[in-house]
């Protein structure tokens, strides 16, 4: 993160230095003053969608850390927008926030959602499937070893 600003384009800058000021931004982040003071920054589209992704999701690992925290057995309100979470028991639904945690960092330290944006669809895709019931058997039952055996080559 940089802690200052080497450069702070003015709105008149806009029509003679155009050019370096969205060359600025495509290198990270151009900082320009309005004319009435307000400070705006131009960055490239795809770093706002990290940040803003990072900053969901932190919310998102943060309330439902608190809501363990509080709460044996959340609920669908409680769960809000993750109600697709219902379907884990406790122990999965702490195994989901350590590796959300897990994953906020990596997409943190690699400027990119898509290790974070991976193990959600999977926890997804998984709580998918524990919704019928059928599957959620077979993917919850104990298997012993000699329920399975080679198949030949048809």
């Amino acid at each position: 993160m940089r802690a200052t600003v080497d450069m702070i384009y003015q709105a008149s800058d806009l029509a003679t230095r155009r050019r370096e000021f969205i060359n600025a931004a495509r290198d990270g982040r151009a900082h320009l003053r309005d004319t009435d003071g307000t400070e705006l920054v131009a960055l490239r589209a795809g770093e706002l969608e990290v940040l803003d992704g990072l900053a969901f999701w932190s919310g998102q690992h943060r309330r439902l850390e608190r809501l363990l925290r509080d709460v044996e057995a959340p609920n669908v309100e409680q769960l809000g927008d993750l109600a697709w979470l219902r379907v884990f028991d406790r122990d999965d639904l702490v195994a989901f926030v350590e590796e959300l945690y897990e994953c906020l960092i990596a997409a943190t330290a690699d400027r990119n959602l898509a290790v974070l944006l991976e193990a959600v669809d999977a926890w997804r895709a998984t709580a998918q499937q524990l919704e019928d019931p059928l599957r959620r058997s077979v993917l919850l039952a104990r298997h012993d070893p000699s329920d399975f055996v080679d198949a030949g080559r048809p």
